[in-house]
């Protein structure tokens, strides 16, 4: 079993209570969370030794990576099941020894998007100047912002948001405010509902001088 709910704590747990009470024991529970540790649940679920992540990335039929990491109570045996069942399904299988906020590639993409919404939020710069900075001194093919329209903006607030109440950083707070006024409560939440940051389809994404002009 597989759970892909939203990234807030309260909500994972009371779903894994309810979830561990209904489930045939023999059953596996991984978490595909972006960023929160599977210890954090481990718990809840009445299996802790059955009970692990697996990461997928987000266009997945495109990014075919399975980040799969254990907590310190998971059994290895079903470690290396989960591992091999990614590979099954035809994933590129990426084991994590130890707990990582994040995995590897969160651990490495939330602090740029972090980094380009907190410009955005301080007025520093514009939504496409921002990508188009990052694409072309970088070749990238997408700018953090087209990145968080895929990701959903709400996923991207429940983050912040918890990085708010955890830090007491104004900063972050700010920013959760914006995401929030400004995109959320609009229902601009990204390619989903065809309005985030950028507006879908957007036909310009397909001229390769979009974002160097």
């Amino acid at each position: 079993m597989i759970e892909a709910i939203p990234e807030v704590v309260k909500i994972k747990t009371e779903f894994y209570n309810e979830l561990g009470k209904a489930a045939p024991e023999r059953t596996v529970f991984a978490t595909n969370s972006s960023t929160l540790l599977p210890s954090q649940f481990a718990e809840a679920t009445g299996r802790p030794e059955k009970f692990l992540a697996l990461h997928f990335a987000n266009e997945i039929w495109i990014n075919n990576t399975a980040e799969i990491m254990k907590h310190p109570g998971t059994d290895n045996d079903v470690f290396d099941e989960v591992s091999q069942f990614a590979k099954a399904i035809g994933m590129v299988a990426l084991p994590l020894h130890k707990e990582q906020p994040g995995y590897i590639l969160n651990s490495l993409l939330v602090p740029l998007l972090d980094a380009a919404e907190l410009l955005l939020s301080k007025e520093v710069a514009d939504v496409e100047t921002i990508d188009k900075t990052w694409m072309i001194a970088t070749g990238a093919p997408k700018g953090p912002f087209t990145i968080l329209d895929v990701v959903g903006i709400t996923t991207s607030y429940n983050i912040v948001n918890a990085k708010a109440e955890a830090t007491g950083n104004e900063e972050f707070k700010k920013l959760a405010n914006l995401l929030k006024t400004e995109y959320i409560d609009k229902g601009k939440l990204g390619t989903a509902t065809g309005e985030g940051f950028y507006k879908y389809p957007n036909p310009s994404f397909e001229d390769p001088d979009f974002f160097k002009n």
